[in-house]
């Protein structure tokens, strides 16, 4: 075991939230696949807990490759990672299949093994890390709108494109990241003004186009709609249901819990075991438990800020914030989701919910950040960094 652990390098707190994250992750998963298995008719509850215990394993080995891997390495597999994802959002658009009855072609599925893959997840990843790529390159230069076109709006629209017809929220979480990494990265802010305005005019003639003509892209408009109107004004719509059921959990669920396994609604509540599984950890361990799993989101966010402004490079910086921040920002929206701060959007719990390609991306994006914060990558930094100062730097101090 000694030399297991010896072999585990990097930021040490990252790998133990992880861990913890994972193995509490056994509780809820086994005590909401009930509702697949009785309500569903699928598996067993054994089944369900040995398939999650497998996608962890697999994700765990994931981190164990990546977190290897030199920082640098990234900036090139970046460049080839990026045609290859828009050719599987190409196929995935064309061909994917639904599951459990979604309306939107999300997945692919691997020939031979059978399993299921939702290419968007992974073309987050990489889109993030190009970006980085991208920042860090022109960070000794001068910006101009124009030059930044071709190298790094066009594949992020391109990318942000294919996901959205099926994955609105992926979509608009993904944008914003990107803005955001941009903005840190010191990316004029007058520049990002003009592609924010650029992005809601695309996203109007996207709209307009799948009303004019439905057949295109069925139910999926209709859907993002009723979604955001049953929001504001508490339209009956399903996304309504499931709200409604996992606030009856949420309240049910008390100061400390009914307990382990004692979930009445996990019954009743669609996607239990995924989107809304929150809700059910509140309603089985109480606020207390709620509270418990935020703090320890939170302190990944802290640790990868910690490693972000440790790292001598830009990009490594970048890097970090890139991939990491999505993580802790898709799990606060599913925590808010659950408790109706924000529309039924369909983003999992990191390292929580059940589902083999939201565990991987996860963990590829861990594996990506403990690389970083490795002792010895400090020593392998291609370019140091400047005097200038970067926003990131600015946020990193404070921090």
């Amino acid at each position: 075991m000694k030399r297991l652990l010896q072999q585990l390098e990097g930021d040490k707190a990252i790998w133990g939230v992880v861990a913890l994250l994972a193995l509490f992750s056994f509780l809820p998963v086994y005590s909401a696949s009930s509702n697949l298995v009785y309500v569903v008719g699928s598996g067993t509850t054994f089944g369900h807990l040995l398939k999650h215990a497998l996608l962890l394993l697999l994700g765990f080995g994931i981190i164990y490759v990546v977190h290897k891997i030199p920082t640098h390495f990234f900036k090139g597999l970046s460049i080839i990672a990026i045609p290859v994802v828009l050719v599987l959002l190409i196929y995935t658009l064309a061909q994917g299949t639904t599951i459990e009855g979604a309306n939107a072609s999300r997945w692919i599925r691997i020939p031979l093994v059978g399993v299921t893959f939702q290419t968007s997840n992974l073309a987050a990843v990489v889109l993030m890390i190009y970006t980085a790529r991208y920042l860090s390159k022109i960070k000794d230069r001068q910006i101009r709108f124009t030059e930044s076109i071709w190298p790094l709006w066009v594949p992020v629209f391109a990318v942000i494109a294919l996901i959205l017809p099926a994955n609105f929220s992926t979509a608009a979480m993904l944008f914003c990241m990107v803005l955001m990494l941009c903005f840190l990265g010191g990316y004029p802010l007058k520049y990002l003004m003009g592609i924010v305005a650029s992005g809601v005019v695309c996203l109007a003639l996207f709209v307009l186009t799948a009303k004019a003509l439905p057949g295109v892209f069925p139910n999926r408009v209709d859907t993002w709609i009723s979604r955001v109107e049953s929001f504001w004004d508490g339209a009956d719509t399903e996304g309504d249901y499931q709200i409604e059921k996992a606030k009856i959990a949420i309240a049910s669920g008390g100061l400390v819990g009914n307990g382990a396994g004692k979930s009445v609604m996990k019954h009743f509540l669609p996607q239990s075991s995924s989107d809304f599984i929150y809700a059910i950890i509140i309603e089985e361990y109480g606020l207390v438990g709620g509270l418990s799993l935020m703090f320890f989101y939170l302190l990944l966010l802290f640790r990868i800020v910690v490693v972000a402004n440790a790292h001598p490079s830009i990009f490594g910086k970048l890097l970090v914030i890139g991939v990491g921040l999505p993580i802790v920002f898709q799990a606060l929206i599913n925590m808010a989701v659950a408790v109706e701060l924000f529309p039924v959007t369909g983003q999992t719990l990191p390292l929580i919910s059940s589902g083999g390609t939201s565990i991987w991306m996860t963990c590829l994006a861990i594996g990506v950040i403990l690389s970083a914060s490795r002792k010895q990558q400090e020593a392998e930094t291609e370019v140091t960094d400047t005097n200038e100062e970067h926003p990131l730097e600015i946020l990193s101090g404070q921090l």
